[in-house]
């Protein structure tokens, strides 16, 4: 499975609606390149066409504009949401942006978070999850196969279509997402691809999490593929952090009250979805739940240790960025958590302190050898001082 990696997952939350449009997309560019420049692995950048708060309405073309800012993170679909689109011209776009990015693509698909988005279209959101697993079908041959697809639904029809670029990825990185429901998890057993739980930390989600990756591994043997690599198995989850947990709190005084009211009152989501309005009970919730981190960087280590143990291990955590605090407290916090607890999970440090603890068990040795050499190099040089000149 490797290391654990991390990154961001970003719907585009912007829920301050008085704020510039422009210089909001602009700001979530400006964060993919400090997560860049900072080591990051993943940004996942998401699909969204109502509410007024999440603003990248095409992902592929967020990605293509931001992989010429950005150098070695990958930029993901996160999602396509697939029963909106032909699969074909999804496909096309996605074949297209691995060339353009040279490898740096994912391909997340979903069935859409926003309802709002699917009534706007004509679609019954009730049919969406069927629609996926139908259509994950179709996009994955095209994806993958040199044979032609023919396929007929009430929302697309296709006539031995095929793509006419192969991946530039080999194999291509694609996933799923679930949030509550086992749909993502049986979509990506019965093709081979990962799974993105965006509704880990819930407490429902949470309490899925063994059960989802248990349902991958048995449609994957169903279908007689390769046992599922937990590599491919990314969790989700908000957090914030600062020097202090006070410090913390303060930080997302600018953001948690908005956020909350958006995923509660307007986007019907059901992941996260507060009970309260007031601040300090939020926090309490958000803490005492599990559902996110207000804290330390050792809040936000404890999270992932949790995450592991209940999971049985997963490949990568993406922080769900809310927009909780400003620019720069946002800045320190995905900062800390680079310098701090990626290297704690990661263990990336332990030659270095296996290197301290070795230094310090010969400190009273070695010090006296030093000492000595010290002392007898003196000597020497006293000796050839006394000694008579020859002329």
């Amino acid at each position: 499975m490797g290391r654990l990696r991390f990154g961001i997952f970003l719907p585009g939350f912007h829920t301050d609606l008085r704020e510039d449009v422009t210089a909001s997309l602009h700001s979530d560019v400006e964060l993919l390149k400090q997560l860049d420049e900072l080591g990051y692995d993943e940004a996942w950048i998401g699909e969204h066409h109502s509410g007024g708060a999440e603003l990248i309405s095409d992902p592929a073309v967020f990605i293509a504009h931001a992989a010429n800012h950005t150098r070695t993170i990958k930029l993901a679909l996160g999602v396509l949401s697939l029963p909106y689109h032909n699969p074909l011209l999804a496909a096309d776009q996605v074949l297209l942006l691995d060339h353009l990015t040279r490898g740096r693509l994912i391909v997340g698909i979903g069935s859409g978070a926003l309802p709002s988005d699917a009534a706007m279209i004509g679609l019954d959101p009730r049919d969406l999850r069927g629609a996926l697993e139908e259509d994950a079908e179709v996009f994955m041959r095209l994806l993958t196969s040199d044979e032609p697809v023919t396929k007929r639904t009430s929302r697309y029809t296709l006539t031995a279509a095929r793509t006419q670029l192969q991946p530039y990825s080999d194999p291509v990185d694609a996933a799923v997402a679930s949030i509550a429901s086992p749909t993502g998890a049986r979509v990506a057993g019965q093709h081979g691809m990962g799974l993105l739980s965006i509704g880990a930390t819930s407490p429902e989600g949470f309490e899925a999490l063994a059960w989802h990756w248990s349902i991958v591994e048995k449609q994957a043997q169903e279908y007689g593929l390769p046992v599922p690599d937990r590599g491919g198995w990314r969790l989700v989850g908000p957090m914030h952090i600062a020097e202090t947990r006070e410090q913390a709190i303060k930080d997302v005084e600018y953001g948690l009250v908005r956020f909350a009211k958006y995923t509660r009152d307007v986007c019907a989501v059901p992941h996260f979805r507060a009970a309260s309005d007031n601040f300090d009970e939020l926090v309490s919730w958000i803490n005492d739940t599990g559902i996110g981190v207000i804290g330390t960087p050792d809040d936000a280590i404890r999270q992932i240790q949790r995450l592991e143990a209940q999971s049985g291990g997963f490949g990568a955590f993406l922080m769900l960025h809310g927009e909780w605090a400003d620019p720069e407290a946002t800045r320190k916090h995905f900062e800390l958590f680079a310098r701090y607890v990626k290297p704690a999970i990661q263990q990336t440090n332990r030659h270095r302190t296996q290197s301290e603890a070795w230094c310090q068990s010969r400190l009273a040795e070695l010090d006296a050898l030093s000492t000595a050499a010290v002392q007898n190099s003196i000597a020497s040089q006293q000796q050839r001082e006394a000694a008579p000149t020859t002329s």
